[in-house]
Formats: structure tokens, C-alpha cells, sequence
């Protein structure tokens, strides 16, 4: 009698050093996302699943048969690889400070200064899933109906495909929507679809998703009023942090605001942004003087 238990191809043999450094480098080279040499448990963990599902018995045989391709960036093995590598944690409202601050300052005080001209431009980077632009939108729809729909304009961008498209779908699984989403929000601005939630058309459409790698030129941008980078250098070493924070200068109107995560900060790494305290929340203004800032 066979045991078709040990027929299926089993993931035993742990990561070697070179395979590890081989991985480390192909995600920094795609992403400018630097793994610590600590981080060989998460890169056997994440790769092991993903070998498993190609058929293959261990990580290094799925590397062995990624050095095979040889246009390797164009393949899907490739981008299954970096994609499974990415952090995608994100939910409604995260850390709902940032929201308040946009409802109760920032938002008004952008407002007074369109005087009814011109549009509120909102960038929300590495946004996984969507849940950060869609919340924005919600906000904007919710506490700012005078704001018509051609004066808004809110990109959400992120590196993974997967990703866009899930944040393009709107949908999204119970325990989802029940993580910071407020109840009335979810009433007012969801369809059940059964097993999923999806935002409803018109705040769907208020938002454009692109795919961009912030360690790459952006591409046509509008200039920005606002942008979200939350939770997304604390991946990136140094020299890649301060090449990203250019890139956003350029973009970022003068006086514009950038939002970074909780444990991010722009001191000692770009003299162009200026911290300001929002009561229990920092947020980063763009200076046009960093010197004279100082005297």
C-alpha cells in the first residue's frame, strides 16, 4: 500500500547563505527593499510557500530555476519572487491621526488657499491594497461634499500588480472592513457582494492607481498638496531613503505636506522638509530654505 503522504514534495531543506544573498540583492536591485542578514527565516518562509506551489522541494530549487530564465526580470517566477518578499500590511483609517489632521487642518487650510480654483492633488505611495486612498476619499466625500468631483484628484500607487489589483477591485473580505473602518462608513460607502464588501462606484472612480517603484523616476506627476509615504522607508537603507525623499521634493508643491509613518522621520536625512506638530501628530512641510529655516 503506498502513502501518497510522501509523494508530495516537501519543503526541508533550509536556505544556503548564497542563495540568501542572491535573493537580497535581486529584491534591493527591484524594490531598494534592503534585507538584513536576520531576515533569512522570513525569506525561507515566504519562498518556501511560493516553491511549493511551483513544484518545486526547497527555495533553492526555485532559485536554481530562476537562474535558468534568462530574461529574468520580464518573467512571472521573477515578480512572484519580489512580490512575495513585500510587506503589505495596510487597513482602513491606519492610525487615524493623520485622518483627523487632513479633516481638521490641512484639508481647510488648502481649501481657503484654491479659493474655489484648481485642484486638491493627494498622493497615497505604497498603498498596498487601497484601503489608505480609499479612506481618504471616503473622508473627502464625507466631510467635504462641496469639493466637486473634478477638483480632487487622488492617485494611490504601489509596486506590486497583485496589489493594484485588488486596490482597482474595491473588494475586500469581512474581518477587512471591520479593522478601523468606521460602521457608518461602511453602510454608507460599501455594497455587500456576500462573502466581500466593494466600494461603490463613486469612490472607486475618484481614485487613479498606478504602478510605481519609488526607487525609480515616477513618471508624469501632477505637483502634490499632500502625499502619504507611511510605513514604507523603514525598509530602505539610508542613501535609498534620501534618493526617495528628493524625488518627492520634486513632485510636493512648496508648503505641501508629507506624511510619513510613526517611526519615520526626515531629520537627518532631507533639510528640505520641516517637522510640524499636529497635536499628536507629525507631518512634514516642504521648505524652500532650509537654511534660513534655521536662524
Amino acid at each position: 500500500m503506498t502513502n501518497d503522504f510522501f509523494l508530495l514534495p516537501s519543503i526541508t531543506m533550509p536556505i544556503t547563505i548564497a542563495d540568501f544573498d542572491y535573493i537580497r540583492k535581486l529584491v534591493y536591485d527591484r524594490t531598494g527593499v534592503f534585507l538584513a542578514e536576520d531576515k533569512m527565516y522570513l525569506v525561507e518562509s515566504r519562498l518556501g510557500i511560493l516553491a511549493k506551489q511551483a513544484g518545486t522541494n526547497s527555495v533553492s530549487g526555485l532559485v536554481a530555476e530562476l537562474k535558468q530564465i534568462k530574461q529574468q526580470r520580464f518573467s512571472p517566477l521573477y515578480e512572484s519572487i519580489v512580490e512575495a518578499m513585500m510587506t503589505n500590511e495596510t487597513f482602513f483609517f491606519r492610525d487615524v491621526n493623520p485622518f483627523e489632521i487632513l479633516k481638521t487642518s490641512i484639508v481647510p487650510e488648502l481649501l481657503k488657499q484654491m479659493q474655489g480654483e484648481g485642484t486638491l492633488n493627494i498622493w497615497c505611495a505604497a498603498c498596498s491594497s487601497g484601503q489608505e486612498p480609499y479612506s481618504i476619499a471616503m473622508l473627502l466625500r464625507e466631510y467635504f461634499p462641496q469639493l466637486a468631483r473634478n477638483q480632487v484628484q487622488i492617485i494611490g500607487s504601489d509596486i506590486s500588480t497583485t496589489m493594484l489589483k485588488r486596490a482597482n477591485s474595491g473588494c475586500y473580505a469581512q474581518h477587512e472592513v471591520l479593522r478601523g473602518l468606521p460602521t457608518a462608513f461602511l453602510h454608507k460607502y460599501f455594497r455587500d457582494c456576500g462573502k466581500e464588501w466593494q466600494i461603490k462606484e463613486e469612490i472607486r472612480s475618484s481614485i487613479e492607481f498606478r504602478q510605481i517603484n519609488l526607487t525609480e523616476p515616477f513618471g508624469s506627476m501632477p505637483q502634490m498638496d499632500v502625499i502619504f509615504l507611511r510605513n514604507v522607508l523603514i525598509y530602505f537603507d539610508v542613501q535609498t531613503k534620501q534618493s526617495i525623499l528628493a524625488r518627492v521634493r520634486r513632485v510636493l508643491r512648496p508648503d505641501g505636506y508629507l506624511f510619513l509613518g510613526g517611526g519615520e522621520t526626515t531629520v537627518n536625512l532631507d533639510s528640505y522638509f520641516k517637522p510640524v506638530q499636529f497635536e499628536k501628530t507629525v507631518c512634514y512641510r516642504l521648505i524652500s530654505n532650509p537654511v534660513a529655516s534655521q536662524l
